[in-house]
């Protein structure tokens, strides 16, 4: 019924956007109807496919719900409309609180995961990078940045200096064509 009921609201919504060249991009969340890659894909069947429906791509809402970051990238490449650079860890806590977070406060030392700043957490940064490239995405990475442990001036210069470093273009041709003719040819 949730999913009927996005449908039923969201559709309109994205045919005015569609006639206003704008595209929407949910962030996948714990708290959207679509916060894994199994619930994205019933969000964007439940719309059609519709063209201006798509992602803000967060690894760190994935992450530590133990969902394929990378593999979302795969699978929803030409959805993602824009990228939130954002770590976090999992598993480190004291055992008393789990994924839910048990109404603790974030930076709670019993927490069974916490964000942190970019870097300094579990996410595959590398890796993300590469599977952008390799879907083609073109939009900005953002840095969303949140963590208790930190002062939030050196967490967040800290993590746009990560960010712009890890950042790189995509390979525009094999890198042996300069040793090839035929190579050299082929986009």
């Amino acid at each position: 019924a949730g999913f009927v009921d996005f449908a039923t609201r969201f559709t309109p919504i994205l045919d005015v956007f569609d006639e206003a060249g704008v595209n929407f991009a949910l962030e996948v969340h714990p708290t959207e109807i679509a916060f894994d890659i199994a619930t994205s894909e019933r969000a964007v069947a439940a719309v059609n496919g519709h063209a201006r429906f798509g992602f803000n791509f967060d690894p760190s809402h994935l992450g530590y719900q133990g969902v394929d970051y990378i593999r979302f990238i795969r699978t929803f490449g030409p959805r993602i409309f824009n990228a939130h650079m954002k770590d976090v860890w999992w598993g480190k806590g004291d055992g008393t609180v789990g994924t839910f977070g048990g109404h603790t406060s974030f930076g709670d030392a019993r927490r069974s995961w916490d964000f942190r700043s970019v870097g300094r957490g579990m996410i595959d940064f590398e890796s993300l990078i590469v599977a952008l490239n390799d879907v083609g995405y073109k939009g900005p990475l953002s840095v969303e940045w949140e963590d208790s442990r930190m002062d939030r001036v050196h967490g967040a210069t800290e993590s746009a200096a990560f960010c712009k470093r890890l950042d790189f273009e995509p390979a525009h041709g094999a890198f042996d064509a300069v040793f090839d003719k035929r190579k050299q040819a082929q986009p």
